[in-house]
């Protein structure tokens, strides 16, 4: 066999790499015994180890090329074990970055196309955004008096944002969170416009996508002088989030805003006896808790911190019996469907990739997996139980475990009277005619 010869790298990619220096791989092999892509249909012969080796000679056309770096869900396993402590992650959302736009899979460029053009991924118009807004807040404020969906609101001091998932199908996924706003008497909004809250950019390698969603949230946040943005709930969401607004705020300073993630805003608010749970709702069932990669290992190892305790605080809250999955927190593993794989046209390897996420479940002996990121939950709600099917189990958000759980007092009548006002005059505002 003919001995490989290193080959010359364009500059801007010698320079990207230079910032590695794959030289120090020990290729030992730990990136590929931990990564749950090893040995799985689609993966062409390839594993992380491979395609370091293959960079370290040069051979960017040969992994750009290659279905691998598409089907890595960057769940941050290979880096967290690499003892020379190389960023495959950031390595492998650059070699997306380098295949043509027209090649990226299935219709993650087309969303991130849709994002930038149209402010969300599905190119939803924004008079049917209005309108679900305005129809699904008139039905819940019967159960609830005073109710509304508050767009554009001046001095909120909480900005929410919806993803376009359940804005055009999931509908009933987003009142977990709006009931919670309600218990608690929040002042809060959303986005009439870029109100999209996941980062698809993220999954395409496109950093400038990324910066300009980042932008958007914190133009919004000083246009309408907000003081705290939630994070949002996806994984790619708030890491991409969180990534763009690091650069945002290299470029200027003055682009720092302030924000929460959800488990702490969840923690605050509860703590705070803002909202009270009954926890015999959920009675009789177990639950355990799904450590996210982006919300836990791959937050902690490139912002310094990640969130688990707060994840367990939040639900020994709403339940009485709860068990921890096998491994779990920084060890855990990942469901299959970061990096984009939940939209993009390899369900069978993104099963594959899950089955170490099945059997944690299925060893867990829970009944319901708790969550906080909407990829993760569509991932083991829908695609893993049509692959793995003799453990049943349910799925819910942690924000849905609380919701279940609320003990809800009635607002005053001049409460529920100063809403309607301001709901009336919003509509009004953004010419929605409301049944």
């Amino acid at each position: 066999m003919e001995a490989l010869q290193r080959k010359q790298l364009p500059e801007s990619i010698k320079q990207y790499l230079s910032k590695f220096d794959l030289n120090l791989c020990l290729t030992c092999g730990t990136c590929t015994n931990g990564c749950p892509i090893t040995g799985g249909p689609g993966a062409e012969g390839l594993d992380t180890r491979k395609v370091i080796r293959m960079l370290a000679f040069g051979m960017i056309d040969e992994v750009v090329d290659a279905k691998f770096p598409w089907l890595c869900t960057g769940c941050g396993r290979c880096v967290h074990g690499c003892p020379m402590n190389i960023d495959i992650v950031g390595i492998m959302g650059k070699m997306k970055s380098l295949r043509p736009r027209d090649k990226v899979p299935g219709i993650l460029h087309k969303g991130v196309e849709n994002v930038i053009n149209t402010g969300n991924n599905m190119a939803i118009p924004k008079e049917d955004y209005f309108f679900l807004m305005s129809d699904m807040g008139s039905e819940l404020a019967e159960e609830m008096p005073g109710f509304y969906v508050p767009i554009d609101k001046d001095k909120a001091d909480i900005l929410f944002f919806p993803n376009s998932k359940e804005v055009f199908a999931d509908n009933d996924d987003m009142i977990w969170w709006w009931r919670i706003f309600y218990a608690a008497k929040e002042n809060w909004t959303i986005p009439s416009e870029n109100w999209e809250a996941v980062d698809w950019g993220l999954f395409t390698g496109d950093l400038e996508a990324t910066i300009t969603l980042a932008k958007r949230k914190i133009d919004f946040m000083k246009q309408h002088q907000v003081a705290r943005m939630v994070m949002p709930d996806c994984g790619g969401g708030s890491y991409g989030c969180r990534k763009g607004m690091k650069e945002c705020v290299l470029e200027d300073p003055n682009n720092k805003i302030e924000h929460i993630y959800l488990y702490d805003y969840l923690k605050e608010i509860i703590s705070n006896g803002r909202i009270k749970l009954d926890k015999s709702v959920h009675a009789g069932k177990v639950f355990t808790w799904h450590d996210s990669c982006k919300h836990g290992r791959e937050l902690e190892r490139n912002f310094g911190y990640g969130y688990y305790d707060e994840p367990r605080w939040i639900i020994n809250q709403c339940v009485d019996q709860f068990v921890d999955m096998e491994p779990n927190r920084a060890n855990n593993y990942c469901c299959g469907a970061g990096g984009g794989n939940w939209p993009m046209p390899y369900e069978d390897e993104s099963a594959y990739h899950g089955r170490f996420k099945y059997e944690q479940i299925k060893n867990s002996g829970a009944n319901v997996v708790v969550v906080g990121c909407s990829n993760c939950h569509d991932q083991m709600m829908k695609r893993l139980p049509k692959y793995y099917k003799d453990y049943p189990y349910e799925v819910k958000y942690i924000w849905e475990l609380v919701a279940d759980c609320l003990v809800i007092e009635p607002w005053t009548e001049e409460e529920v009277a100063k809403a309607e006002a301001e709901a009336k005059a919003q509509w009004e505002r953004l010419g929605v005619e409301v049944e």
